[in-house]
């Protein structure tokens, strides 16, 4: 639908959409920049973002604006600092390699539970800081519970139809996500009284010892809102992209043999590559939304006050102006070109660009890597996989299917750069 919208109507069009108004999709460059850089006070995403009130809360980081949005934020960008992920490195990899090593070899499977699992895990351990086994299963049990209760197609489209804040004061959705909350909730307590919580780094104890401006602890409730966000922005995302990358590499043996060179060599740069190129091919996310708070001209047109603007992360990716075969596979072209700050934007950007981009790619990095250096891999059918909606991401159709065999001899690959 999107694509034939832009061939019929360019770089700018309007969708009007139910309980969310008016929509104008955006994908000129130019354009673009101008949403990213323009003043917060003017380009609202808390507003636009209303829809995932229901499962996030209202303290999370991507339902607030301004002034609230940026003291948030700041609080939170400390733990994703690019030496504290190196910490989380060996976490990522022993994760992966224990689940990939269950995958049954020459026989077709889908790879992306697989890849929801590690993601998943990950977060727990990282994020909510969670090492113990029983605690484990009972947090993974219930977060995975809630997330696909939320998913669910039909509950989707009840969403739609009634507005977001609506299903927030309903009793169904509180009692769905009853489970995880008293989780979390107890966690926060529990990790509040650790005699070791200064010499933790997880996200959740840096977190708890974070303070705002006026020198004031984030309340649980606060806690409770940005662990779900971090959960759900960074848990089915970069399930998806991975589930991705392994569709695409297996289709392209010549890609493939290059990557598991490289990373035999211990080198990564092609691989960063590979990740780039996958998130542009593939962007989990087709929009960024901003509800404009005063009249503001974009694009040569002067939008009301009130309408949403979506610049478009599919769209802007497919722009053959800007990406040569744009449908290709291709990770050299950002060998030969770095990505454009407002053309490659599976993140977002501006102040409001994806508080855990830089962990997510690390993230993917790790997982890929640890799987090519064991396992040769190949799809498990002639089609390639269409996109299917899950929630807010765009998924392959049948998951990743793949087929695998252990490679003999296989080396341990070596660290990734942060």
């Amino acid at each position: 639908m999107m694509g034939e919208c832009a061939r019929r109507y360019g770089d700018m069009f309007t969708l009007r959409i139910a309980n969310e108004g008016t929509w104008v999709f955006v994908t000129d460059p130019d354009a673009v920049k101008k949403i990213f850089t323009g003043d917060p006070r003017l380009l609202h995403a808390g507003e636009a973002n209303v829809v995932l009130l229901p499962v996030l809360g209202s303290h999370s980081v991507l339902l607030l604006d301004e002034d609230a949005h940026m003291a948030q934020r700041k609080l939170m960008l400390a733990p994703f600092h690019g030496e504290r992920m190196r910490g989380y490195e060996q976490t990522m990899a022993e994760v992966a390699t224990r689940q990939i090593e269950r995958w049954p070899a020459g026989e077709p499977f889908s790879a992306w539970p697989t890849m929801q699992a590690i993601t998943l895990e990950v977060i727990m351990r990282t994020v909510f800081g969670v090492t113990d086994a029983e605690r484990l299963r009972r947090l993974g049990d219930a977060l995975q519970s809630s997330l696909s209760w939320a998913a669910d197609p039909r509950r989707m489209a009840r969403l739609a139809l009634l507005g977001p804040r609506r299903i927030a004061e309903r009793g169904i959705l509180r009692r769905a996500l009853q489970p995880t909350d008293d989780l979390i909730f107890e966690e926060i307590r529990s990790r509040r009284d650790a005699p070791d919580l200064e010499e933790r780094d997880d996200v959740l104890s840096l977190l708890l010892q974070a303070r705002h401006d006026d020198a004031s602890a984030m309340s649980d409730q606060e806690l409770r809102d940005e662990l779900m966000t971090l959960l759900v922005a960074g848990h089915e995302t970069s399930a998806t992209a991975l589930a991705w990358a392994l569709e695409a590499l297996a289709r392209h043996p010549a890609a493939l043999s290059r990557l598991r060179d490289e990373i035999d060599a211990g080198d990564d740069v092609y691989l960063d590559a590979v990740v780039k190129e996958i998130l542009r091919l593939r962007p989990v996310i087709a929009l960024v939304l901003r509800r404009l708070t005063e009249p503001m001209e974009i694009g040569g047109r002067l939008l009301p006050a009130g309408v949403t603007v979506a610049p478009c992360i599919y769209l802007m990716h497919r722009r053959p102006d800007v990406y040569e075969e744009p449908r290709a596979f291709r990770p050299e072209r950002f060998l030969e070109k770095p990505p454009g700050t407002y053309t490659w934007i599976p993140f977002g950007g501006g102040v409001r660009r994806c508080l855990g981009a830089s962990f997510a790619q690390f993230e993917i990095k790790v997982v890929l890597r640890e799987l090519v250096a064991r396992l040769d891999i190949r799809p498990a059918r002639p089609r390639a996989e269409r996109r299917v909606r899950r929630a807010i991401v765009f998924a392959p159709e049948r998951g990743g299917e793949l087929v695998v065999e252990r490679r003999a001899g296989a080396r341990a690959p070596g660290a990734i750069a942060a």
